[in-house]
Protein backbone atom coordinates (compact mmCIF):
# COMPACT_ATOMS: atom_id res chain seq x y z
CA UNK A 1 0.00 0.00 0.00
CA UNK A 2 1.03 3.33 -0.97
CA UNK A 3 2.17 5.73 1.81
CA UNK A 4 4.63 8.84 2.49
CA UNK A 5 7.67 7.19 4.17
CA UNK A 6 8.83 5.01 1.02
CA UNK A 7 9.72 8.41 -0.06
CA UNK A 8 11.97 9.04 2.38
CA UNK A 9 12.02 12.00 4.84
CA UNK A 10 13.74 14.83 3.28
CA UNK A 11 10.66 13.91 0.21
CA UNK A 12 9.04 17.79 -0.16
CA UNK A 13 5.23 17.39 -0.22
CA UNK A 14 2.69 20.54 -1.25
CA UNK A 15 0.09 21.90 -3.14
CA UNK A 16 0.28 24.61 -5.71
CA UNK A 17 -1.40 27.58 -6.73
CA UNK A 18 -0.82 31.04 -8.75
CA UNK A 19 -2.15 34.87 -8.09
CA UNK A 20 -3.91 35.27 -11.10
CA UNK A 21 -5.78 31.75 -10.47
CA UNK A 22 -6.78 32.17 -6.56
CA UNK A 23 -6.37 35.89 -5.50
CA UNK A 24 -8.91 38.13 -7.27
CA UNK A 25 -8.94 41.77 -5.59
CA UNK A 26 -7.83 42.95 -9.08
CA UNK A 27 -7.81 46.56 -8.39
CA UNK A 28 -7.62 46.28 -4.65
CA UNK A 29 -5.27 48.23 -3.06
CA UNK A 30 -3.09 49.95 -5.58
CA UNK A 31 -2.35 46.84 -7.77
CA UNK A 32 -2.38 47.66 -11.47
CA UNK A 33 -3.09 45.61 -14.36
CA UNK A 34 -1.72 42.93 -15.60
CA UNK A 35 -2.04 41.18 -19.00
CA UNK A 36 -4.80 38.96 -17.81
CA UNK A 37 -6.73 41.24 -16.35
CA UNK A 38 -6.80 43.16 -19.56
CA UNK A 39 -6.85 39.84 -21.66
CA UNK A 40 -9.83 38.24 -19.52
CA UNK A 41 -12.68 41.65 -20.34
CA UNK A 42 -12.12 41.11 -23.59
CA UNK A 43 -15.49 39.27 -25.03
CA UNK A 44 -15.22 35.97 -26.25
CA UNK A 45 -11.32 35.59 -25.00
CA UNK A 46 -12.33 33.12 -22.14
CA UNK A 47 -14.86 30.14 -21.64
CA UNK A 48 -18.06 31.51 -20.90
CA UNK A 49 -16.63 35.14 -20.63
CA UNK A 50 -15.59 34.50 -17.41
CA UNK A 51 -12.67 36.77 -15.22
CA UNK A 52 -10.41 36.95 -12.69
CA UNK A 53 -11.73 39.73 -10.66
CA UNK A 54 -12.52 38.00 -8.05
CA UNK A 55 -11.44 34.29 -8.67
CA UNK A 56 -11.28 32.42 -5.22
CA UNK A 57 -11.45 35.85 -3.23
CA UNK A 58 -7.97 34.47 -1.95
CA UNK A 59 -5.89 37.82 -1.16
CA UNK A 60 -8.96 38.50 1.91
CA UNK A 61 -9.83 35.14 2.57
CA UNK A 62 -5.99 33.95 2.45
CA UNK A 63 -6.28 33.35 6.54
CA UNK A 64 -8.74 30.81 6.51
CA UNK A 65 -7.52 29.45 3.65
CA UNK A 66 -4.01 28.82 5.18
CA UNK A 67 -5.81 26.97 7.79
CA UNK A 68 -7.30 25.12 5.79
CA UNK A 69 -4.08 23.88 4.22
CA UNK A 70 -2.66 22.83 7.80
CA UNK A 71 -5.97 21.43 8.48
CA UNK A 72 -5.18 18.88 5.43
CA UNK A 73 -1.27 18.45 6.73
CA UNK A 74 0.09 20.18 3.97
CA UNK A 75 3.42 21.31 4.78
CA UNK A 76 4.75 22.94 1.59
CA UNK A 77 2.65 25.85 -0.50
CA UNK A 78 3.58 26.99 -3.83
CA UNK A 79 1.91 30.53 -4.40
CA UNK A 80 3.12 32.91 -6.78
CA UNK A 81 4.09 36.57 -6.51
CA UNK A 82 1.52 39.44 -8.33
CA UNK A 83 3.85 41.56 -10.02
CA UNK A 84 1.67 44.48 -10.67
CA UNK A 85 0.46 44.01 -6.62
CA UNK A 86 4.09 44.87 -6.17
CA UNK A 87 4.90 46.83 -9.23
CA UNK A 88 1.78 48.39 -10.74
CA UNK A 89 3.46 49.66 -13.60
CA UNK A 90 6.31 46.84 -13.93
CA UNK A 91 9.01 49.27 -12.72
CA UNK A 92 9.19 52.06 -10.95
CA UNK A 93 7.32 53.19 -7.09
CA UNK A 94 6.90 50.12 -5.11
CA UNK A 95 3.34 49.09 -3.50
CA UNK A 96 3.69 49.10 -0.14
CA UNK A 97 0.43 47.92 0.29
CA UNK A 98 1.17 44.65 -1.79
CA UNK A 99 4.51 44.49 0.18
CA UNK A 100 2.13 44.07 2.84
CA UNK A 101 -0.29 41.76 1.62
CA UNK A 102 2.88 39.07 1.07
CA UNK A 103 4.37 39.83 3.81
CA UNK A 104 1.22 38.72 5.97
CA UNK A 105 0.48 35.87 3.62
CA UNK A 106 4.42 34.26 4.50
CA UNK A 107 4.14 35.09 7.94
CA UNK A 108 0.73 33.60 8.48
CA UNK A 109 2.05 30.81 6.67
CA UNK A 110 4.87 30.32 8.70
CA UNK A 111 3.59 30.30 12.12
CA UNK A 112 1.03 27.94 10.79
CA UNK A 113 3.90 26.26 10.04
CA UNK A 114 3.61 25.91 7.00
CA UNK A 115 6.37 26.49 4.28
CA UNK A 116 6.29 29.25 1.22
CA UNK A 117 7.56 28.20 -1.59
CA UNK A 118 7.40 31.43 -4.31
CA UNK A 119 6.91 31.88 -8.34
CA UNK A 120 8.28 34.92 -9.03
CA UNK A 121 6.65 34.76 -12.42
CA UNK A 122 3.18 32.82 -13.44
CA UNK A 123 2.27 34.47 -15.80
CA UNK A 124 0.88 37.96 -15.19
CA UNK A 125 2.69 40.37 -17.11
CA UNK A 126 2.14 44.30 -16.36
CA UNK A 127 0.01 45.27 -18.92
CA UNK A 128 2.38 48.65 -19.13
CA UNK A 129 5.22 46.70 -19.71
CA UNK A 130 2.93 44.60 -22.43
CA UNK A 131 2.50 47.90 -24.10
CA UNK A 132 6.00 48.72 -24.32
CA UNK A 133 6.13 45.09 -26.37
CA UNK A 134 6.17 42.54 -23.28
CA UNK A 135 8.23 39.89 -23.63
CA UNK A 136 9.42 40.59 -27.43
CA UNK A 137 11.33 43.97 -25.97
CA UNK A 138 14.51 42.87 -24.84
CA UNK A 139 14.13 45.18 -21.85
CA UNK A 140 12.06 43.11 -20.40
CA UNK A 141 15.05 40.97 -19.15
CA UNK A 142 16.21 44.03 -16.74
CA UNK A 143 12.45 45.02 -15.69
CA UNK A 144 11.77 41.34 -14.72
CA UNK A 145 15.70 41.62 -12.76
CA UNK A 146 14.85 44.39 -10.67
CA UNK A 147 11.37 42.99 -9.86
CA UNK A 148 13.14 40.14 -8.93
CA UNK A 149 15.20 41.87 -6.56
CA UNK A 150 12.81 44.03 -4.96
CA UNK A 151 11.27 40.35 -4.07
CA UNK A 152 14.03 38.75 -2.57
CA UNK A 153 15.02 41.98 -0.48
CA UNK A 154 11.41 42.43 1.01
CA UNK A 155 10.74 38.39 1.50
CA UNK A 156 14.11 36.70 1.11
CA UNK A 157 13.84 36.96 5.28
CA UNK A 158 11.72 34.30 5.53
CA UNK A 159 11.74 32.79 1.88
CA UNK A 160 13.58 29.96 1.56
CA UNK A 161 12.75 28.15 -1.54
CA UNK A 162 11.83 29.94 -4.73
CA UNK A 163 10.67 29.39 -8.64
CA UNK A 164 11.61 31.86 -11.22
CA UNK A 165 9.06 30.97 -14.00
CA UNK A 166 6.50 29.01 -14.36
CA UNK A 167 6.10 26.98 -17.73
CA UNK A 168 7.81 29.43 -20.07
CA UNK A 169 7.36 27.54 -23.14
CA UNK A 170 2.90 28.03 -22.38
CA UNK A 171 3.19 31.39 -21.43
CA UNK A 172 5.31 32.52 -24.76
CA UNK A 173 3.47 29.50 -27.59
CA UNK A 174 -0.03 30.13 -25.77
CA UNK A 175 0.26 33.76 -25.38
CA UNK A 176 2.60 34.79 -28.08
CA UNK A 177 2.16 32.42 -30.74
CA UNK A 178 -0.78 30.79 -31.06
CA UNK A 179 -2.69 33.88 -29.71
CA UNK A 180 -5.39 31.73 -26.96
CA UNK A 181 -3.90 33.01 -24.03
CA UNK A 182 -2.69 36.76 -22.71
CA UNK A 183 -2.21 38.91 -24.54
CA UNK A 184 -3.53 37.30 -27.41
CA UNK A 185 -0.66 37.64 -29.93
CA UNK A 186 0.20 35.31 -32.67
CA UNK A 187 2.73 34.03 -35.36
CA UNK A 188 6.44 33.66 -35.00
CA UNK A 189 7.24 37.44 -35.24
CA UNK A 190 6.32 37.43 -31.65
CA UNK A 191 6.49 33.74 -30.50
CA UNK A 192 10.85 34.08 -31.31
CA UNK A 193 11.87 36.72 -29.69
CA UNK A 194 9.27 36.47 -26.49
CA UNK A 195 11.11 33.00 -26.28
CA UNK A 196 14.35 34.23 -26.09
CA UNK A 197 13.57 36.86 -23.75
CA UNK A 198 12.01 34.20 -21.39
CA UNK A 199 14.80 32.46 -20.70
CA UNK A 200 17.51 35.16 -20.46
CA UNK A 201 14.83 36.52 -17.84
CA UNK A 202 14.68 32.83 -16.06
CA UNK A 203 18.45 33.17 -15.68
CA UNK A 204 19.29 36.83 -15.04
CA UNK A 205 16.30 36.94 -12.74
CA UNK A 206 18.01 33.83 -10.48
CA UNK A 207 21.22 35.27 -10.74
CA UNK A 208 20.09 38.25 -9.69
CA UNK A 209 18.32 36.42 -6.65
CA UNK A 210 21.49 34.98 -6.04
CA UNK A 211 23.18 37.59 -5.67
CA UNK A 212 21.27 38.65 -2.95
CA UNK A 213 20.08 36.06 -1.07
CA UNK A 214 23.30 33.42 -1.16
CA UNK A 215 21.56 30.38 0.54
CA UNK A 216 18.39 30.28 -1.48
CA UNK A 217 16.94 27.34 -2.81
CA UNK A 218 16.38 28.13 -6.53
CA UNK A 219 14.44 26.38 -9.50
CA UNK A 220 12.12 27.29 -12.17
CA UNK A 221 9.24 25.11 -13.38
CA UNK A 222 8.63 23.38 -16.73
CA UNK A 223 5.09 22.04 -18.36
CA UNK A 224 6.31 18.73 -19.97
CA UNK A 225 4.49 15.56 -21.69
CA UNK A 226 5.63 12.70 -22.72
CA UNK A 227 5.66 12.08 -26.90
CA UNK A 228 5.04 9.14 -28.79
CA UNK A 229 4.78 9.09 -32.37
CA UNK A 230 1.12 7.72 -33.44
CA UNK A 231 3.25 5.07 -35.78
CA UNK A 232 6.75 3.84 -36.56
CA UNK A 233 7.31 5.27 -39.79
CA UNK A 234 10.27 7.84 -40.17
CA UNK A 235 8.03 10.83 -40.97
CA UNK A 236 6.29 10.84 -37.48
CA UNK A 237 8.98 9.74 -35.53
CA UNK A 238 10.50 12.89 -36.82
CA UNK A 239 7.87 14.88 -36.12
CA UNK A 240 7.93 14.07 -32.36
CA UNK A 241 11.39 14.59 -32.23
CA UNK A 242 10.80 18.40 -33.55
CA UNK A 243 7.38 18.27 -30.90
CA UNK A 244 9.71 16.86 -27.95
CA UNK A 245 12.35 20.26 -29.18
CA UNK A 246 9.55 22.71 -28.82
CA UNK A 247 7.23 21.59 -25.96
CA UNK A 248 10.12 19.64 -23.76
CA UNK A 249 13.90 21.16 -24.35
CA UNK A 250 13.17 24.52 -25.31
CA UNK A 251 13.43 26.63 -22.14
CA UNK A 252 15.69 23.62 -19.93
CA UNK A 253 18.75 23.22 -22.57
CA UNK A 254 20.21 26.59 -22.79
CA UNK A 255 19.57 27.05 -19.02
CA UNK A 256 21.66 23.73 -18.72
CA UNK A 257 24.27 25.50 -21.40
CA UNK A 258 23.13 23.44 -24.00
CA UNK A 259 21.70 26.20 -26.05
CA UNK A 260 18.72 25.81 -27.96
CA UNK A 261 17.40 22.50 -29.82
CA UNK A 262 17.91 24.04 -33.30
CA UNK A 263 19.27 20.74 -34.70
CA UNK A 264 15.53 18.97 -33.86
CA UNK A 265 13.58 22.08 -34.78
CA UNK A 266 15.18 24.18 -37.80
CA UNK A 267 12.19 27.14 -36.90
CA UNK A 268 14.68 28.24 -34.21
CA UNK A 269 17.45 29.22 -36.74
CA UNK A 270 15.96 32.52 -36.59
CA UNK A 271 16.10 33.14 -32.70
CA UNK A 272 20.02 33.86 -32.78
CA UNK A 273 18.76 37.41 -34.92
CA UNK A 274 18.19 38.49 -31.33
CA UNK A 275 20.95 37.35 -29.70
CA UNK A 276 23.70 39.84 -28.48
CA UNK A 277 27.42 39.43 -26.86
CA UNK A 278 27.23 36.86 -24.33
CA UNK A 279 23.75 35.80 -24.80
CA UNK A 280 24.83 32.50 -24.35
CA UNK A 281 26.65 32.70 -21.23
CA UNK A 282 23.46 34.81 -19.91
CA UNK A 283 21.35 31.78 -20.97
CA UNK A 284 23.10 29.62 -18.04
CA UNK A 285 22.16 29.21 -14.18
CA UNK A 286 23.22 26.49 -12.08
CA UNK A 287 19.54 25.56 -10.82
CA UNK A 288 19.42 24.14 -7.40
CA UNK A 289 16.46 21.85 -8.56
CA UNK A 290 14.24 21.73 -11.73
CA UNK A 291 10.69 21.83 -11.17
CA UNK A 292 8.61 19.38 -13.95
CA UNK A 293 4.77 19.57 -14.78
CA UNK A 294 3.15 17.16 -16.60
CA UNK A 295 -0.66 15.96 -16.70
CA UNK A 296 -0.50 13.80 -19.89
CA UNK A 297 1.08 11.88 -22.87
CA UNK A 298 0.42 13.25 -26.17
CA UNK A 299 0.33 11.02 -29.38
CA UNK A 300 2.29 13.21 -32.12
CA UNK A 301 2.04 12.47 -36.31
CA UNK A 302 3.26 14.19 -38.85
CA UNK A 303 1.06 16.97 -41.02
CA UNK A 304 2.19 18.97 -43.83
CA UNK A 305 -0.34 21.15 -43.17
CA UNK A 306 1.26 22.86 -40.08
CA UNK A 307 3.76 25.00 -40.93
CA UNK A 308 7.22 25.20 -39.94
CA UNK A 309 6.90 22.35 -37.14
CA UNK A 310 4.78 19.71 -39.55
CA UNK A 311 3.95 17.91 -36.78
CA UNK A 312 0.14 17.61 -34.67
CA UNK A 313 -1.18 16.11 -31.11
CA UNK A 314 -3.83 13.63 -31.84
CA UNK A 315 -6.04 14.45 -28.79
CA UNK A 316 -7.52 12.11 -26.59
CA UNK A 317 -10.90 12.01 -27.66
CA UNK A 318 -9.87 11.23 -31.32
CA UNK A 319 -7.92 8.05 -29.51
CA UNK A 320 -10.74 6.64 -27.39
CA UNK A 321 -8.88 6.69 -23.82
CA UNK A 322 -9.69 7.67 -20.71
CA UNK A 323 -9.79 11.31 -21.07
CA UNK A 324 -9.46 14.26 -18.17
CA UNK A 325 -11.88 17.35 -18.42
CA UNK A 326 -9.12 19.35 -20.68
CA UNK A 327 -9.13 16.43 -23.01
CA UNK A 328 -6.15 15.08 -21.75
CA UNK A 329 -5.25 11.20 -21.85
CA UNK A 330 -5.21 9.74 -18.12
CA UNK A 331 -1.70 7.80 -18.45
CA UNK A 332 0.07 7.64 -15.33
CA UNK A 333 3.49 5.86 -16.93
CA UNK A 334 4.29 9.81 -18.83
CA UNK A 335 5.38 10.85 -15.30
CA UNK A 336 7.56 8.40 -15.17
CA UNK A 337 9.21 8.50 -18.60
CA UNK A 338 9.56 12.60 -18.07
CA UNK A 339 11.21 12.15 -14.54
CA UNK A 340 13.69 9.58 -16.73
CA UNK A 341 13.77 11.74 -19.42
CA UNK A 342 15.34 15.14 -16.94
CA UNK A 343 17.48 12.52 -15.05
CA UNK A 344 19.49 12.17 -18.18
CA UNK A 345 20.57 15.80 -18.13
CA UNK A 346 23.97 15.40 -15.75
CA UNK A 347 23.56 19.11 -15.43
CA UNK A 348 20.08 19.00 -13.20
CA UNK A 349 21.13 18.25 -8.94
CA UNK A 350 17.14 17.35 -8.22
CA UNK A 351 14.04 17.36 -9.77
CA UNK A 352 10.57 18.25 -7.98
CA UNK A 353 7.47 17.47 -9.67
CA UNK A 354 5.86 21.19 -9.03
CA UNK A 355 2.27 20.46 -10.69
CA UNK A 356 0.42 17.46 -11.16
CA UNK A 357 -3.41 16.85 -11.14
CA UNK A 358 -6.70 16.62 -13.18
CA UNK A 359 -10.07 18.08 -13.70
CA UNK A 360 -13.36 15.99 -13.74
CA UNK A 361 -16.45 16.34 -13.69
CA UNK A 362 -16.94 17.11 -9.57
CA UNK A 363 -20.39 16.34 -8.48
CA UNK A 364 -21.48 17.78 -5.12
CA UNK A 365 -24.23 15.29 -3.32
CA UNK A 366 -25.31 16.04 0.30
CA UNK A 367 -22.30 18.54 0.40
CA UNK A 368 -19.85 16.07 -0.19
CA UNK A 369 -17.67 15.76 -3.34
CA UNK A 370 -16.80 12.16 -4.05
CA UNK A 371 -14.05 12.42 -6.71
CA UNK A 372 -12.53 8.76 -6.83
CA UNK A 373 -11.44 9.46 -10.56
CA UNK A 374 -9.24 12.18 -8.85
CA UNK A 375 -8.26 10.58 -5.97
CA UNK A 376 -6.85 7.52 -8.16
CA UNK A 377 -5.49 9.66 -10.54
CA UNK A 378 -3.04 10.84 -7.87
CA UNK A 379 -2.55 7.62 -6.40
CA UNK A 380 -1.61 6.51 -9.73
CA UNK A 381 1.07 8.82 -10.07
CA UNK A 382 2.72 9.04 -7.17
CA UNK A 383 3.12 5.09 -7.63
CA UNK A 384 4.97 6.03 -10.70
CA UNK A 385 6.80 8.86 -9.18
CA UNK A 386 8.22 6.39 -6.49
CA UNK A 387 8.89 4.21 -9.09
CA UNK A 388 11.05 6.88 -10.58
CA UNK A 389 12.56 7.25 -7.48
CA UNK A 390 13.70 3.44 -6.88
CA UNK A 391 15.02 3.51 -10.32
CA UNK A 392 17.81 6.29 -9.00
CA UNK A 393 15.64 9.42 -10.54
CA UNK A 394 16.70 12.26 -8.33
CA UNK A 395 13.07 13.32 -8.03
CA UNK A 396 12.77 14.90 -4.58
CA UNK A 397 9.26 16.34 -3.84
CA UNK A 398 5.64 16.36 -5.22
CA UNK A 399 3.11 19.39 -5.08
CA UNK A 400 -1.06 18.48 -6.19
CA UNK A 401 -2.31 21.06 -8.80
CA UNK A 402 -4.40 22.31 -7.58
CA UNK A 403 -5.63 23.63 -3.80
CA UNK A 404 -8.88 25.03 -4.38
CA UNK A 405 -10.80 24.76 -7.86
CA UNK A 406 -9.47 28.60 -9.52
CA UNK A 407 -9.67 30.45 -12.48
CA UNK A 408 -8.18 27.83 -15.31
CA UNK A 409 -7.55 30.28 -17.76
CA UNK A 410 -8.77 30.83 -21.28
CA UNK A 411 -11.19 27.85 -19.20
CA UNK A 412 -12.51 29.68 -17.07
CA UNK A 413 -14.25 28.01 -14.51
CA UNK A 414 -15.26 25.28 -15.69
CA UNK A 415 -12.58 22.74 -15.35
CA UNK A 416 -12.15 22.23 -11.66
CA UNK A 417 -8.56 20.82 -10.29
CA UNK A 418 -8.53 21.14 -6.91
CA UNK A 419 -8.86 19.28 -4.00
CA UNK A 420 -11.08 21.76 -2.33
CA UNK A 421 -14.08 22.84 -3.59
CA UNK A 422 -14.95 26.29 -4.48
CA UNK A 423 -18.34 27.54 -4.90
CA UNK A 424 -17.33 30.75 -6.60
CA UNK A 425 -20.85 32.30 -5.83
CA UNK A 426 -20.60 32.03 -1.74
CA UNK A 427 -16.67 31.46 -1.62
CA UNK A 428 -17.68 28.37 0.21
CA UNK A 429 -14.72 25.64 0.58
CA UNK A 430 -15.86 22.07 0.15
CA UNK A 431 -12.89 19.55 1.12
CA UNK A 432 -13.46 16.80 -1.42
CA UNK A 433 -12.78 12.91 -0.68
CA UNK A 434 -9.60 13.52 -2.85
CA UNK A 435 -8.75 16.62 -0.36
CA UNK A 436 -9.34 13.64 2.50
CA UNK A 437 -7.27 11.28 1.32
CA UNK A 438 -4.19 13.60 0.47
CA UNK A 439 -4.87 14.58 4.05
CA UNK A 440 -4.28 10.89 5.31
CA UNK A 441 -1.46 10.30 3.22
CA UNK A 442 0.56 13.70 4.34
CA UNK A 443 -0.54 12.52 8.68
CA UNK A 444 3.10 12.21 9.97
CA UNK A 445 2.16 9.55 13.06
Amino acid sequence: MLNRKQFGEDFHWGISTAAYQIEGAHTADGKGASIWDTFSSQRKKIYANHHGNHACDFYNRYADDLQLLKYLNIPNFRFSLSWTRILPTGQGQINQKGIDFYDRLIDKSLELGIKPWVTLYHWDLPQAIENKGGWTNREVVNWFGDYVEICAKKFGDRVNDWMIMNEPMVFTGAGYFLGVHAPGRKGLKNFIPAVHHAALSQSVGASRLKNIRKDSNIGTTFSCSHLEPYSNSEKDILATKRVDALLNRLFIEPALGLGYPTGDLKLLDRIYNYFQHNDEELLKFDFDFIGIQNYTREIITHSYLVPSLHAKIIKADKRKVQKTLMNWEVYPDSIYHILKKYNEYPQIKKIIVTENGAAFNDVVFDGKINDEQRTTYLKDHLKKILHAKEDGVKVGGYFVWTFTDNFEWAEGFYPRFGIVHTNFETQERTIKQSGYWYKEFLQLS
